[in-house]
C-alpha cells in the first residue's frame, strides 16, 4: 500500500490533534482534590474540600493551589481571638488588601467630614441670616410680603410676632 503525501500530512495532523485532546484531558484529572471525610471516606472533586475538612486530611491537591475561604482550626480560639473576631471584619495580612481597606476608610471618613462641613457651612449662612433678619424685625423697619393671591401684604403686629417667633425657633436650632 502507497502512502500519498496528502494522507500521510492528514493523518499525523489527526494524531496530532488526538495527542492534544489527551494532553489536555489529562491536566483537567490532575486538577482533582481528594480528601477523608469525616467517616474515613475518599473524596475527589474539581472543587476545593468543605471548610470544616482539617489540612490534614486533604490528600492530594492541584498543582499551586491554595484552599479558599476559611481554613478548619479544630481547637475553640482563645478568648482575645474570639473577642477579635467579634468585634468586626478579620483583618487580612496582604499588605496591598489592608492599604486598600485603610484607603477605602479615608475616603469614607473625608466624604462624612466633607458633608459635616457643608452642612455645619448652611447652617452658619442660615444662623446669620436669621439674625440679620430678626434686627430687621425687632427695629420695626417697614417690611412686606406677597401673600398666597399675590397680593402685597405689609407686616403688621400680629405678622411680626408670627415672624420673630419663626425667626428665633430658626436661630434656636441653627445657632449653636
Amino acid at each position: 500500500m502507497k502512502f500519498s503525501p496528502s494522507r500521510l500530512s492528514l493523518q499525523l495532523g489527526l494524531s496530532m490533534v488526538a495527542a492534544g485532546f489527551a494532553l489536555g484531558v489529562c491536566t483537567s484529572a490532575q486538577a482533582q482534590w481528594k480528601w477523608r471525610d469525616t467517616n474515613n471516606r475518599v473524596q475527589y472533586s474539581d472543587l476545593p474540600p468543605p471548610s470544616t475538612v482539617p489540612e490534614s486530611a486533604i490528600l492530594q491537591r492541584p498543582v499551586g493551589a491554595r484552599r479558599s475561604g476559611p481554613q478548619f482550626t479544630p481547637a475553640a480560639p482563645s478568648a482575645p481571638a474570639a473577642a477579635e473576631a467579634a468585634s468586626g471584619p478579620a483583618r487580612t495580612s496582604d499588605p496591598e488588601l489592608e492599604a486598600k481597606r485603610k484607603k477605602a476608610e479615608q475616603d469614607q471618613a473625608a466624604a462624612r467630614k466633607a458633608e459635616e462641613d457643608k452642612i455645619n457651612a448652611a447652617k452658619a449662612e442660615n444662623c446669620t441670616r436669621a439674625k440679620s433678619y430678626l434686627k430687621a424685625i425687632d427695629e420695626g423697619q417697614r417690611m412686606a410680603r406677597t401673600n398666597a393671591n399675590g397680593e402685597r401684604e405689609v407686616y403688621d403686629d400680629k405678622i411680626r410676632a408670627e415672624e420673630s417667633k419663626r425667626t428665633r425657633d430658626i436661630i434656636a436650632s441653627d445657632c449653636k
